[in-house]
């Protein structure tokens, strides 16, 4: 039976079933909660933008958006978002979805912590990012209504999510600081990490290979 959460319809679908078994299982209960209200939340936005939107395809990007940060799906060598990009890629290909379609949703979530790009992309690839940034940003949450957002909010509970959120980015980067470097997620590093040490772009062009 379909689930309807403040008017957004979760399909009921094999599809849809085995992603959220797949992310039930990997994820804790933060990460899981917070995935399915970017979905949510990504979804209302996208409707009051007037965006066509594929819901099993903005489920799946939701979903594993953050998929990269769990025991199960991250690497050592390269960015949380590409781990959980991957992941999804594989996923939809494995259900039968074209090669346009889970490339698009490799994108929503590749692109989920890099501002300005992803709202110039397909809806799918919107949709992900608006759900983000209103659930770990709080960017334009007067768009939705207190109704909506109580609504959401009972079906999946932020208990303590701000610190819980950086706790789990933090977690899920710490063996890997490298690739933080040109993202915002170096940010969290330096907060719980007094030790850690940026990269700085300025410095590398001044100081590379190149002779002068």
């Amino acid at each position: 039976m379909s689930e309807t959460i403040a008017g957004i319809t979760v399909p009921d679908t094999t599809l849809v079933r085995e992603a959220t078994a797949l992310v039930r299982e990997a994820a804790d209960d933060t990460l899981f909660h917070h995935s399915r209200r970017v979905f949510l939340w990504g979804m209302l936005k996208s409707a009051a933008r007037s965006l066509e939107v594929d819901p099993e395809l903005a489920y799946v990007g939701g979903l594993f958006h953050d998929l990269g940060l769990t025991a199960e799906y991250r690497t050592k060598d390269r960015r949380f978002e590409i781990d959980g990009a991957e992941a999804a890629y594989t996923f939809l290909r494995d259900h039968g979805r074209s090669e346009e379609e889970a490339r698009n949703v490799w994108l929503a979530i590749a692109l989920h912590t890099t501002p300005g790009i992803p709202l110039h992309l397909a809806p799918e690839v919107n949709v992900v990012t608006l759900g983000v940034e209103t659930d770990v940003l709080g960017l334009e949450l007067e768009q939705i209504t207190p109704e909506q957002r109580a609504e959401v909010v009972a079906a999946h509970p932020r208990p303590d999510f701000k610190n819980r959120i950086l706790r789990a980015f933090y977690d899920g980067m710490a063996d890997r600081p490298d690739t933080t470097f040109g993202t915002m997620n170096d940010d969290v590093l330096a907060h719980f990490d007094a030790d850690f040490e940026r990269e700085n772009f300025v410095t590398i062009i001044q100081t590379n290979a190149w002779p002068e």
